[in-house]
C-alpha cells in the first residue's frame, strides 16, 4: 500500500486507514490508487467479508488534495478521484464508515455509498463543489436529494452549508454518533458482525436496498463530464487560486 493508506485484516475485516494527517488526510491520486487496490484485494479475498473505511489523526478527510488533484493530466474519465468513487460504489462486500473531524468534499459523498456510517461528536460534514466553481461527483446530485429531499440537498449542494454529526444522524446518514474513544471499536464491531453473515444473502440484500447501478454510475458520468467543463472555466480558475492562496497563509 501507498504509506498514506495502510491496510490491516482481520476477523473478516479489512480496515482501510486513510493516513496521512499532516495534510488532514487529503487525498491523492496515490492514495485513490492504493485504495483501489484494497477493494480489489478485499473483493477477491474470501476471508474478507466487509471493510471498514477511517481516518488517522482525529479526522477522516479534508477531500481532494486541491494541488495534486490539478496537476493531473488524465482524461476527466480516468482522474484516480473518480475511479476510485466508481469502484468503491460497485463493491459486492459491505462499507462501514468511522467518521470524526472533518469529512469535507469526497469525504462526505462516499459516505451514501456506505452501508453504516458511525460519526463521532466532533464529525463535520462539507460538499462545497460549488463554492470552487465545480459540480458533485460521486453520484451526489442523485443520492442527496433522495436521501434527505431536495431542500436539504439544496442547502447542502447549492449553499454548500455544513452539518454536524447530530444533524447527519437526523437525515440518516448517519446510524449513530459514538463517543471519539469509543468509535473506531464500535465500528470495527459492526464491520465484524456484517462479515460474520451468510455472504451471498449480504450482498443480495445490499444490491436490492441500493436499486439499479447502472443508474448511479450513468449519473457518475454525467457529473464527470460537467466537472470537467466546469474544472476548465473562469469562476473554477478564480475560485482554485483563491483557494490555494489562502492555504498557503
Amino acid at each position: 500500500m501507498n504509506d498514506h493508506i495502510t491496510t490491516a485484516a482481520a476477523d473478516g475485516v479489512l480496515t482501510i486507514t486513510m493516513n496521512r494527517p499532516d495534510k488532514k488526510n487529503a487525498l491523492t491520486g496515490a492514495m485513490y490508487e492504493a485504495m483501489i487496490a484494497a477493494i480489489d484485494a478485499a473483493e477477491a479475498d474470501g476471508k474478507i467479508g466487509a471493510l471498514l473505511l477511517r481516518g488517522s489523526g482525529g479526522l477522516f478527510t479534508s477531500g481532494n488534495d486541491i494541488a495534486d488533484f490539478l496537476s493531473s493530466t488524465s482524461a476527466i474519465e480516468d482522474f484516480p478521484a473518480l475511479r476510485f468513487i466508481r469502484r468503491f460504489a460497485i463493491c459486492d462486500k459491505p462499507i462501514v464508515a468511522a467518521v470524526e473531524g472533518a469529512a469535507i468534499g469526497v469525504g462526505t459523498t462516499i459516505l451514501f455509498h456506505c452501508d453504516l456510517v458511525y460519526a463521532a461528536p466532533d464529525a463535520a460534514f462539507r460538499m462545497p463543489f460549488v463554492d470552487l466553481g465545480l459540480v458533485p461527483e460521486a453520484a451526489a446530485s442523485l443520492l442527496v436529494p433522495e436521501r434527505v429531499g431536495i431542500a436539504k440537498a439544496s442547502e447542502w449542494l447549492l449553499l454548500g452549508e455544513g452539518f454536524d454529526a447530530v444533524e447527519a444522524q437526523r437525515v440518516g446518514l448517519v446510524n449513530a454518533v459514538v463517543d471519539k474513544d469509543r468509535l473506531h471499536a464500535h465500528a470495527l464491531e459492526k464491520a465484524r458482525t456484517l462479515a460474520a453473515k451468510p455472504r451471498n444473502a449480504v450482498a443480495t440484500t445490499r444490491r436490492l436496498m441500493r436499486g439499479d447501478r447502472d443508474t448511479i454510475l450513468d449519473r457518475m458520468g454525467v457529473e464527470a463530464r460537467a466537472f470537467g467543463a466546469a474544472l476548465k472555466s473562469d469562476e473554477a480558475r478564480a475560485a482554485f487560486t483563491a483557494f490555494m492562496a489562502k492555504s498557503k497563509k
